[in-house]
């Protein structure tokens, strides 16, 4: 499909990532456009460049499209105040990661058949996951109903009211409770302090087993935006059973990136 013939896309990475990149550039490449990757390391940045300057050089090769990930929450909001291009946020901090939130939704949707009135539980370390809020804000416009479960160290104690979510502490009560669980994946690298004894005792009692899942009253579906830490957020006969949406998700993460870049090059005008 060649409906971004012509149009440049700069894929700017200043943090290690394999879905989010892999999948941009598929959707890039299956859309025709001209793509160019850029990593932080070995770049100019190692010599103190700014984030504008590295923006302002690549756009002055006539890039028309940024996608952007970035360790500072607000980058891309930054970056688009600043330069004419269409800025897609892949994952900025701890604030959002709003493409995935988007394929999130639409891969509940195609599994349940509806947004509204479907209830998700987002279980994990809430606090570090840009996940989750892009979740949050999606679920929420969209009719769901939310709520987050997990450690009280890994929830904002904030969550309840600012968010209009319900708070679990509980995670069988909360499997019990939901149609769709979307299990976060514990963000050791940014806890600046201990927030639990060991991954150990977070798998007791926040890892989701299949004798745990054997035991609920109903079938609930299992989602995790990757990567997975097998044997803590989820058993491996989990990850990788009938109940899993994983790999849809991984898909339909393509497919939705597609349709967000279409829709900003302006070429449906």
């Amino acid at each position: 499909m060649p409906s971004l013939r012509d149009v440049t896309i700069v894929n700017l990475f200043y943090e290690n990532s394999t879905r989010t990149r892999i999948s941009f550039e598929l959707a890039e490449k299956r859309l025709s456009a001209d793509t160019i990757n850029f990593t932080a390391s070995g770049s100019s940045v190692s010599k103190g460049e700014t984030l504008l300057d590295t923006v302002n050089n690549i756009l002055s090769m006539k890039v028309d499209m940024v996608v952007m990930r970035h360790s500072a929450s607000g980058a891309p909001h930054f970056l688009s105040q600043h330069i004419p291009a269409a800025i897609v946020n892949a994952g900025d901090g701890v604030n959002e990661h709003p493409t995935q939130g988007l394929l999130d939704a639409f891969s509940i949707r195609e599994k349940v058949g509806k947004l509204a009135g479907t209830k998700v539980a987002i279980i994990g370390d809430i606090t570090h996951s840009r996940v989750a809020m892009s979740n949050m804000y999606l679920l929420k416009k969209m009719g769901a109903e939310v709520t987050l479960c997990g450690p009280p160290t890994l929830i904002p104690k904030y969550a309840r009211e600012a968010f209009g979510v319900n708070v679990s502490y509980n995670l069988e009560e909360t499997l019990n409770w939901c149609d769709v669980a979307n299990v976060l994946h514990i963000q050791l690298e940014r806890q600046n302090q201990v927030l639990f004894s060991s991954l150990r005792e977070y798998n007791l009692s926040y890892g989701i087993s299949r004798k745990l899942l054997e035991g609920l009253k109903k079938d609930v579906v299992i989602m995790h935006p990757g990567p997975i830490n097998r044997g803590v957020e989820l058993d491996s006969d989990v990850a990788d059973s009938g109940q899993s949406i994983i790999l849809q998700q991984v898909e339909n993460g393509v497919a939705v990136r597609m349709a967000v870049l279409y829709l900003l090059s302006n070429k449906n005008n």
